[in-house]
């Protein structure tokens, strides 16, 4: 099955409430969060206060956070409290990626691993067993808005390789430059979570979401 789950990076910031609930009644499945700390990334973004706000305003609409931060062990009880379901970390972002997962599967959350885009996908060999989602960058972490990067579509044949043979109940995501013109070749090159910020946020939100579940229902 296929997931949509609209960026807050996009959201219009003077009506954030009413955005959120645009997206739930169009028929969103998640909403994506990416906290960002500006030492992981070179951008800092939301914290646990507004993760909280978001919760309350998307009711029992899946809560899909991306942590891009140092050392996300420090804070996974933390975000549970204020209401994550899915709770994603980067590879690259602590040394201790077997344990930190283990903290975010204890605490009752899903759990994925995000990886950038010069990370090798094998890097999930050794944890692909115990992953709720794999999560693909196709963009530099950091800021919205950017461009796909066409190597992602290989690294998403990949993963999607890995987690058909391992752990099939894996799901797939992909996050960053991804629009009505390359979401369907996204998806058949093995993706099902689809993270979209500007595209959905943008002008006509009920449209653009209809126009973005049309092509994800018909793949």
């Amino acid at each position: 099955m296929n997931y949509l789950s609209p960026s807050m990076l996009s959201i219009d910031f003077g009506n954030v409430e009413n955005s959120i609930k645009r997206v739930v009644s169009a028929g969103t499945d998640y909403i994506h969060v990416d906290v960002m700390d500006g030492l992981f990334v070179p951008n800092i973004s939301f914290g646990p206060p507004v993760i909280s706000y978001v919760k309350k305003a998307a009711g029992d609409t899946i809560l899909d956070v991306h942590l891009m931060i140092h050392k996300p062990e420090r804070y996974v009880d933390v975000f549970k409290e204020v209401g994550a379901d899915i709770l994603t970390i980067h590879y690259e972002s602590t040394d201790d990626v077997k344990g930190t997962i283990r903290l975010i599967k204890d605490a009752g959350m899903a759990v994925g691993v995000a990886l950038k885009p010069a990370t090798p996908v094998s890097v999930l060999e050794d944890i692909i067993d115990e992953l709720d989602m794999v999560l693909v960058m196709s963009v530099e972490p950091g800021f919205g808005g950017q461009s796909f990067i066409e190597e992602s579509y290989e690294r998403i044949r990949e993963a999607r390789r890995l987690v058909d043979a391992r752990n099939p109940e894996c799901n797939i995501e992909v996050d960053g430059g991804i629009g009505l013109d390359n979401l369907k070749r996204v998806l058949d090159a093995g993706a099902n979570v689809i993270v979209a910020g500007s595209a959905i946020f943008k002008n006509d939100i009920e449209k653009n979401i209809a126009d973005f579940k049309r092509i994800m229902d018909e793949v």
